[in-house]
């Protein structure tokens, strides 16, 4: 059956949008980093030209692929829901989180692997990939016109990845806000902090929202979608279609960290169900119509929540380990 799990094809460029978090003040982002058991500047000591380093791998692959940035944040978001941030979704071979076909389409993968490479040639077995891959897809925003922000680091790389671990902790496109609630929650992610994923898609991944007839004519049959887009869509998307086919949901600042999503949920251009719920539940319209007014403002909880996803479930000290290559675990 073809999964219609929220996700991005290869060639979506970054959007992860979040509904941020209102009330968290800088004290208690730092307490937040210190009781993951992460600290600011990790590698100081250790290795102190870690961070530019892992910045300079990606700005040579964003100048060749400008597409690199939305893999790596989808990447870093894989990873983080299913296993916490330990770059399990890394790990290669038979039944790993890598093999489960909602994951078939991630990327960036290399860029992790290059920045491995060369840390391991002047700080062998100290700079984890779990670090690496948070590293990068902070840098990624940054690099798509987003905030710059600081993130504490010393996460380690885990040693399950199970592809079993995958389906019940990631947001289908048909969930509603109960449900996105519910996941999110079990990862000590706020009601704020729902995380709505935007980019590109396959066609099969919103053809719930669309009936077919006998004569094989796709009509709408969700009101909360704008007609026009939705012809637009049903014309990129007709009846019988290629599954490879994919549409991207903001054609307009495709290659921008903007707030042009949460206009386009204002004008009832969500492509999932899962995204126009957003401003038709009352529970966050409000934030939708904040972020779509000020960009400003949706950089400014973008950099609270971003710490807070990079943290979910880290594993420090001896609970994991440093792998010398991201692909396996050591020995």
């Amino acid at each position: 059956m073809e999964p219609k799990l929220l996700i991005f094809s290869p060639s979506a460029l970054l959007h992860i949008l979040l509904i941020l978090t209102l009330f968290t003040s800088p004290f208690q982002l730092g307490v937040l980093a210190a009781s993951s058991g992460l600290l600011f500047d990790f590698y100081a000591a250790s290795c102190p030209t870690a961070e530019a380093m892992v910045k300079n791998t990606l700005r040579s692959a964003s100048t060749d692929d400008p597409t690199i940035p939305a893999k790596l944040l989808r990447l870093l978001f894989h990873d983080c829901m299913v296993e916490g941030c330990d770059g399990s979704v890394l790990l290669e071979g038979n039944e790993t989180e890598r093999s489960d076909p909602a994951n078939a389409s991630l990327g960036g993968f290399s860029v992790v692997e290059s920045a491995k490479g060369l840390l391991e040639l002047f700080c062998p077995e100290t700079v984890s990939c779990a670090d690496i891959l948070a590293l990068a897809a902070r840098d990624a925003v940054e690099f798509a016109g987003g905030p710059s922000i600081q993130i504490p680091t010393g996460r380690r790389d885990g040693r399950v990845s199970s592809v079993s671990n995958v389906r019940p902790n990631i947001v289908d496109t048909s969930f509603t806000m109960d449900e996105m609630l519910e996941l999110f929650s079990s990862k000590g992610l706020s009601l704020e902090d729902l995380v709505t994923l935007s980019g590109s898609a396959h066609c099969s991944s919103f053809s719930d929202r669309f009936q077919e007839d006998s004569k094989g004519n796709l009509t709408p049959i969700d009101a909360s979608l704008d007609r026009i887009y939705a012809n637009e869509l049903i014309k990129q998307c007709p009846a019988g279609v290629d599954k490879s086919i994919t549409v991207n949901n903001d054609p307009e600042t495709s290659l921008l960290f903007d707030n042009q999503y949460y206009r386009n949920l204002i004008s009832h251009k969500g492509l999932f169900q899962s995204d126009s719920v957003l401003f038709s539940d009352g529970r966050t319209k409000a934030k939708v119509e904040e972020f779509s007014d000020s960009q400003y403002m949706f950089f400014e909880k973008w950099t609270e929540s971003f710490l807070k996803l990079s943290s979910v479930g880290v594993k420090t000290g001896d609970e994991g380990e440093v792998r010398t290559s991201c692909r396996a675990i050591n020995g």
